[in-house]
């Protein structure tokens, strides 16, 4: 075979191959974000970063070599996660030159997009005073400055935030093994951000700050409407979760991940996950009092929320705590009530779309949910996956002191119900609805907590490689928001599945799962994002663990997986 090979000078230039088969050239080490800038000029949408041979980078990162590009945008995860922490650290900035002795908090998130902030040792921002933040933030994006990377030694790190009396970081990077930390820079303030950063504040245009209930909000744009801000919305019984578990943390005297790390190294670490398990019992406990001293009316109670969130032992516990108080819970299971297969509905990829309400026989699920409630003999049915179709099962008749406990995704949904009066049904959300943040300005997201719970179980009980698990999870994500988030305000009563100390025990099991993601995998920069931010936590034995906590439920070992209410 001819081969034609010539000598040649060494390149001065580097080459970006996009996915639509298209090559741009440039010098070597210009910006990867020129390129795209190029490449995308009149696409709609923000790019916020890029994929480099399947790795994320910065805008800023500069090619030296010839390389696969792909542009990360605003609409996509990875994107809008950089955005938000670009935001938060413009914000942070802006408040430290307007108000330098405040401290701000970046708490939680906010279903319409956003977070909920707070300041520590003064009154709440007034409506004046956010307005000159906001003003401010948005004179620095006018400004199109900077946002420099810098590496520092460790030690320097920790005199800049011993001197800022930020004791929150202190505490997480005294542990730190490397000895060094990068730090970003805008204007002369420095912060620590845990994740990539966009290149300068002139691509942060989206944005409002709102006051709110003992704070104020950082209003940023949801990826699926990335070029706009969601309506602002109040959520009275989220609000009241949050609140509580502040108090929570407060009474544990766990304020982040650096005192959960000192609490671990100093033994005081089985005494928290006890009064962490404490705290969840009584609330249950309190629940299941609400449902009892109402038991003439109350008949049936509804129990949702998202994946991983611990439904199924949160509704044993219930049980149990139910039995106590003298109530005989009856568990009824919803998937018994699908429509045969050949009239389920499908969805926008023609394929079965079983999260769907059209795919319950809700007629015939109203029908036997009235008669369990007025004492009439029923038939049951039981629906055979494997064939597709419903059969009959048991014949059961309740008696007054039951109630029926149903859960599943659309629980929350008034038309699950619609022939069974409001106010024989009780509703329940459940959901690992806060955790436990990083810093004062490092969230970590509720659903990374969920999906590394859902890491675990897949693996221990259902064999799945971390890959898989993370495979599903858009679609998952994808029928939450479609069949959960919007009906969480109907609940009764909020129920918070998240454990102070979780993710100090999840973190030796899952890590193994998703070291085993290698390239090229698609799942390699998810892989990696997890595991970064999962070396902050120190370790935590999973024998500290109850065997009725709903941690057990992913981890194994739990007394409550096989029971079923004696009241059944």
């Amino acid at each position: 075979m001819e081969r034609h090979v010539w000598p040649a000078d060494p390149r001065e230039t580097a080459q970006a191959r996009f996915p639509d088969g298209r090559i741009f050239e440039a010098s070597m080490g210009t910006p990867v974000g020129a390129y795209i800038q190029l490449a995308y000029s009149d696409h709609p949408v923000p790019v916020i970063a890029a994929l480099v041979d399947g790795e994320l980078r910065e805008l800023a990162y500069p090619l030296r070599r010839d390389a696969q590009v792909a542009p990360v945008f605003l609409s996509d995860s990875d994107g809008v996660r950089i955005y938000r922490r670009s935001l938060a650290f413009l914000m942070v900035t802006a408040i430290s030159e307007l108000y330098p002795e405040v401290q701000v908090v970046v708490d939680h998130s906010l279903p319409f997009g956003g977070y909920f902030c707070r300041v520590l040792g003064r009154e709440p921002f007034s409506a004046e005073e956010l307005t000159a933040i906001e003003a401010r933030m948005r004179a620095i994006v006018d400004e199109d400055a900077p946002i420099a990377k810098e590496q520092v030694p460790i030690e320097e790190a920790l005199a800049i935030f011993r001197q800022r009396g930020q004791d929150d970081k202190v505490r997480l990077l005294s542990r730190r093994r490397k000895d060094y930390l990068i730090l970003y820079r805008l204007h002369s303030y420095r912060d620590y951000f845990h994740g990539y950063m966009l290149p300068s504040t002139g691509h942060l245009r989206y944005f409002a700050l709102r006051p709110s209930p003992l704070g104020f909000v950082l209003q940023y744009p949801r990826r699926h409407w990335p070029t706009e801000l969601r309506p602002y919305a109040e959520y009275p019984r989220l609000s009241t979760v949050f609140r509580e578990y502040g108090d929570w943390l407060h009474l544990l005297g766990v304020e982040d991940v650096g005192s959960l790390n000192e609490a671990i190294e100093n033994g005081r670490i089985r005494e928290i996950v006890l009064v962490s398990e404490a705290l969840h019992e009584e609330r249950i406990a309190d629940i299941a009092h609400d449902i009892a001293t109402r038991r003439e009316q109350i008949r049936l109670v509804l129990i949702a929320g998202p994946s991983a969130s611990g439904k199924t032992t949160f509704s044993k516990r219930l049980s149990i705590q139910l039995l106590a108080h003298g109530v005989r819970p009856f568990p009824l299971a919803l998937d018994d009530y699908f429509v045969d297969r050949e009239r389920t509905p499908r969805d926008e990829n023609g394929e079965y779309d079983f999260e769907s309400l059209q795919a319950l026989d809700l007629p015939f699920f109203n029908e036997q949910l009235l008669a369990l409630m007025e004492g009439r003999e029923v038939t049951l049915p039981r629906f055979d996956f494997q064939a597709g179709t419903r059969r009959e099962g048991p014949t059961v008749q309740l008696d007054p002191d039951h109630v029926i406990l149903v859960e599943g995704i659309h629980g929350l949904n008034p038309r699950l119900v619609s022939a069974i009066p409001r106010q024989w049904t009780f509703r329940v959300y459940v959901s690992a609805l806060t955790q436990l943040n990083i810093d004062r300005h490092n969230r970590v997201p509720t659903t990374d907590t969920r999906l590394i719970r859902r890491i675990v179980r897949d693996a221990t009980f259902r064999g799945y490689a971390a890959e898989e698990t993370l495979n599903r999870w858009e679609s998952v994500r994808r029928g939450e928001k479609r069949h959960i988030f919007p009906y969480q305000e109907h609940a009764d009563v909020m129920f918070n599945s998240a454990l102070v100390y979780e993710l100090a025990v999840l973190k030796p099991l899952v890590e193994p799962l998703l070291l085993q993601i290698e390239p090229p995998s698609p799942r390699r920069v998810e892989a990696k994002r997890l595991l970064a931010f999962l070396e902050w936590f120190a370790r935590c034995p999973p024998d500290l663990v109850p065997d009725n906590s709903i941690l057990r439920e992913f981890i194994g070992g739990s007394i409550l997986r096989d029971y079923i209410p004696a009241g059944k």
